[in-house]
């Protein structure tokens, strides 16, 4: 079976445009392995085959991989540690997949779910990752708080919200001149205009939309980037469950 996986990631990695390590072959293997244990005890994600899941999860999350580089290059400039925060992570996506490909990265895993925090946790343990915090709260919380609030170099987010909603989630936990990442899929040209907006209102700019076909099932994915070009005003993000029952532009 792990034969057949690891064929799996490296036929759509040639798609994608990127070189797996045996050492990262192996982390996704292990990574599928805890995944679908925990699965047989709290649900964690409908896609439950091996196949399914190094397609839908696994290489889903690293059709991004072009645009966090681009983002990356724009950070090193400043000769810094990247910081990225998964907004909404789950059960890791995107956000565990792509520090098995980039370890230098400072990853955050926000999660609101506390059974699925008590998962990540054990996960990045059995995987030996390092450089990761799992914070167990809502977004509308910890975008008010300090320590987290305007203090990431990059937020990306993954089948979460609407971007309406999920732009008042992300944007507020982004530095000025950092970035948004939200992986869509087919239709999401009219969201993006109704989110115009908001996006907008807290602070950001739409960059550009990275057009990808989904390895192997050749699904259409769009990766959405939008510059924080100001800061977030204070009054965002708003209380909980606000921006889903009230989306801005609405």
């Amino acid at each position: 079976m792990q034969d057949k996986i690891k064929k799996i990631l490296i036929e759509g990695s040639k798609v994608l445009g990127i070189c797996f390590s045996q050492i990262q072959l192996e982390l996704f293997s292990k990574y599928l392995d805890i995944l679908s244990r925990w699965n047989k005890k709290i649900n964690l994600t409908s896609i439950r085959t091996p196949r399914e899941i190094c397609i839908k999860h696994f290489l889903d999350s690293l059709t991004s991989l072009t645009i966090i580089n681009f983002c990356m290059h724009q950070e090193s400039k400043k000769k810094r540690e990247t910081s990225v925060i998964d907004v909404g992570s789950g059960a890791g996506f995107p956000g565990v997949p792509i520090k098995i490909m980039l370890p230098s990265i400072k990853l955050t895993l926000l999660e609101a779910k506390r059974k699925k925090t008590v998962f990540l946790a054990e996960l990045v343990k059995e995987l030996d990752l390092t450089g990761i915090e799992i914070v167990n709260n809502r977004a509308e919380v910890i975008g008010k708080k300090e320590n987290y609030r305007e203090a990431f170099d990059i937020s990306i987010s993954r089948a979460v919200a609407p971007l309406t909603v999920l732009s008042e989630y992300a944007l507020p936990l982004v530095k000025r001149n950092g970035w948004f990442i939200a992986l869509k899929g087919k239709g999401y040209s009219e969201e993006l205009k109704r989110s115009i907006f908001a996006i907008e209102l807290l602070g950001g700019k739409l960059t550009k939309i990275e057009k990808i076909q989904l390895p192997i099932l050749n699904q259409e994915r769009n990766i959405v980037l939008i510059n924080k070009i100001k800061n977030t005003p204070n009054k965002y993000p708003r209380g909980k469950g606000h921006p889903k029952k009230r989306p801005l532009n609405i």
